[in-house]
């Protein structure tokens, strides 16, 4: 078998037709790769033989018996019926749907077969229904053993798998490996190889710390990071420096009604230096919620302005574009920038007056949504493009994206999401990171509270208070509908019973609404048209309501820290003080208490990221899930921490070596090879 067999479609293996093809791509099985990262998740033991007398009801059993009887019933729907015995007993085999000659043929008459299959009993009766395996006493060993479990779809059995698997895996060609014997030696892993092979082998341990996964491990992240160091290496090409000597930013920061934090103003000077460089600026802010990313990002669009370019900022949704529109307006109150503001439902009279101000270079600042990158738009001459709350993109988009404003256009992109190192590393290493993270002198510490659900109507007083008072309030549910599964409020139940305690004061936003059906209720919020705004995690990202001052989150112990943490920085936006409410069900884990004390005790946001993955676990990180933070297969950068920064280093390394070919197998295996364009790098 040749090595680029492991790439080819499923539909080469033998025994794979096209119904099978379509079966196995259910399950994103497409090419022979798919067979071969495919693991297994556990084993069925069908190595002992049982007698009889001693089977066990419920369980997955092998037994050696003697065909004694057929029967093939004459009415329809009637199941087909092999009765086989032993020395201690008899036991029905049943059939459904099963062709007379094939059965006859699997069960010859008065001869020894090998039985593997779950046991039943029916009418005083043992049985097994539809058998996984059935074989002649000459194939025993084939069904003598433990066998490996895999995750499978409709129309594939574990039998009908097997023969695939092993089919791959037993005939794998021999890899050129690409890690030297003495690397592989000194970091605990194993050859490819013979790494592929034990962890579908159910001889050999598969924990997520024995050398085979290990290697399994460090081979995705290294392909992760090949991909994130090249994508960096296309997307730092030269450019023109961008001349300006800080004018405009110093006269608007000096007319600010506040003084920038510490933090601002070093972020502020990374970014200027990557302006006045000369090469492309690829650069991520982290901010926490509330600590003046927006502003940083307006006072660097002056200086891009100030050296003759244009600009472009985009929010994810309308309502945060428009935000950031009005914030714009305020802030070059006092210079002579011209400013529009772009989306999907500005009037077609006013959209084509602005793009032909965009491409005739007499709008500096064009604020938005995705649409200011649609391909009819055109810039005249487009220097520097902030994106808001995007954290979405992937590496392939990134690359797109670095390429909208030509070589000499800069790229900031602001999170108001805290990732940890590892993951920052993993997901972003194609990037500079900057870091706000201090809060703002005049922003209070939110008072977090926590209260057990039955008393919640302890709130209603305190609720009314608070209206009484023009704040307003987000009250947070995790679900939209009520589920008979799980005991999470439901949103739209809790929108009618504070309805009626506050009639024609309460609104309601889910996941089910339309884009336009949330802004609706949104605007209406924003201007104070209703006090309190029920919700899912919907309100959880970027939107500034300066006068929600309280903010109710139901279920807070099946919440995230860090989601828990977002949802809490939406309120005390302004110079109020702000309440963040928990809600808890009796009889709290561990973990739950611990939670919901970091959050009472810190708010700090990357402090709290940092203790959400140690809590739960990457791959239970629902709010990092929920920003479109994509989980690695087999990487977790809490149990594998360490294979991380040797990864990272060993690819600094080895890039050089990229575009000779080197890796080319490792990162087809981990459909990297598309996004990276070898020849480019």
């Amino acid at each position: 078998m040749k090595k680029n067999f492991i790439f080819n479609d499923v539909n080469k293996i033998k025994g794979v037709g096209p119904q099978l093809s379509k079966y196995l791509k259910n399950k994103k099985i497409e090419k022979i790769k798919d067979i071969i990262l495919n693991l297994p998740y556990s084993e069925t033991d069908r190595s002992k033989l049982v007698k009889l007398n001693n089977l066990e009801i419920g369980r997955t059993q092998t037994i050696k018996v003697i065909v004694k009887k057929i029967n093939f019933p004459r009415i329809r729907n009637l199941p087909n019926k092999i009765i086989c015995e032993d020395e201690t007993g008899k036991i029905d085999i049943i059939y459904f749907n099963s062709r007379e000659g094939y059965l006859k043929k699997l069960y010859p008459l008065n001869n020894w077969v090998i039985i593997s299959g779950k046991i039943n009993y029916f009418k005083n009766n043992y049985q097994m229904s539809n058998p996984d395996y059935v074989t002649t006493l000459d194939e025993k060993d084939y069904v003598l053993k433990s066998i490996p479990k895999y995750d499978l779809t409709k129309g594939i059995n574990e039998k009908k798998y097997r023969l695939i698997s092993e089919q791959v895996i037993n005939n794998l060609p021999v890899v050129e490996d690409w890690l030297d014997e003495n690397f592989i030696k000194d970091n605990k892993l194993l050859n490819w190889n013979e790494s592929i092979e034990n962890l579908h082998n159910t001889k050999h341990e598969k924990s997520k710390s024995s050398k085979s996964f290990r290697r399994l491990v460090f081979d995705e992240l290294c392909a992760n990071f090949f991909t994130i160091s090249a994508n960096r290496n296309r997307i730092k090409k030269k450019k023109i420096s961008k001349k300006f000597l800080n004018k405009k930013s110093n006269f608007i920061e000096k007319k600010l009604p506040f003084i920038l934090t510490q933090s601002q103003k070093k972020v502020l000077s990374e970014i200027n230096n990557d302006l006045l460089s000369e090469r492309k600026m690829f650069r991520i802010v982290q901010g926490d919620v509330g600590s003046g990313k927006t502003i940083v990002s307006l006072l660097a669009i002056s200086n891009i302005i100030e050296s003759g370019y244009q600009c472009a900022l985009m929010g994810p949704t309308a309502i945060l574009a428009k935000q950031h529109y009005e914030l714009a307006k305020k802030i070059y109150k006092d210079v002579n920038f011209n400013i529009d503001f772009l989306t999907g439902k500005t009037e077609l009279k006013n959209r084509k007056e602005i793009l032909k101000r965009l491409e005739t270079g007499k709008t500096d600042l064009i604020i938005g949504t995705h649409s200011l990158f649609q391909k009819k738009i055109n810039f005249k001459k487009l220097g520097f493009v902030v994106i808001d709350e995007q954290h979405k993109f992937g590496v392939r988009q990134r690359s797109e994206l670095s390429k909208k404003g030509g070589d000499n256009c800069d790229v900031l992109l602001m999170s108001a999401t805290p990732i940890p190192r590892t993951m920052m590393m993993s997901l972003y290493g194609d990037m500079d990171t900057s870091k706000i993270t201090e809060k703002p002198a005049l922003r209070k510490k939110i008072i977090t509270l926590s209260k057990p659900e039955k008393k919640i109507h302890e709130l209603w007083k305190f609720i009314k208070k608070q209206i009484h008072n023009q704040n307003q309030i987000f009250w947070v549910c995790p679900l939209i509908e009520e589920s008979s599964f799980l005991d999470y409020s439901s949103a739209k139940k809790k929108f009618d019973l504070i309805n009626k305690k506050f009639p024609n004061n309460v609104g309601l936003i889910h996941g089910a609404l339309d884009k336009d059906e949330k802004e609706i209720v949104l605007t209406k919020f924003l201007n104070k048209k209703i006090s309190i705004l029920v919700s899912t995690t919907v309100i959880e990202v970027g939107i500034d309501f300066p006068n929600a001052n309280l903010i109710i989150i139901e279920n807070a112990n099946k919440f995230g820290l860090a989601q828990l943490h977002q949802l809490r920085g939406r309120v005390g936006r302004g110079k109020k003080q702000g309440t963040c409410i928990l809600l808890y069900n009796d009889g709290l884990s561990k973990n739950s208490i611990k939670r919901i004390k970091i959050l009472k005790e810190s708010d700090d946001g990357f402090y709290i990221a940092e203790e959400d993955l140690k809590l739960r676990g990457f791959g239970d990180l629902i709010g990092y899930q929920q920003s479109g933070i994509k989980n690695f297969r087999f990487a977790d950068p809490v149990v594998h921490e360490e294979l991380f920064k040797i990864a990272e280093n060993y690819v600094k390394k080895n890039l050089p070596l990229l575009n000779k070919n080197k890796y080319s197998f490792l990162l087809k295996l981990f459909d990297k090879a598309e996004i990276i364009n070898v020849e480019e790098i």
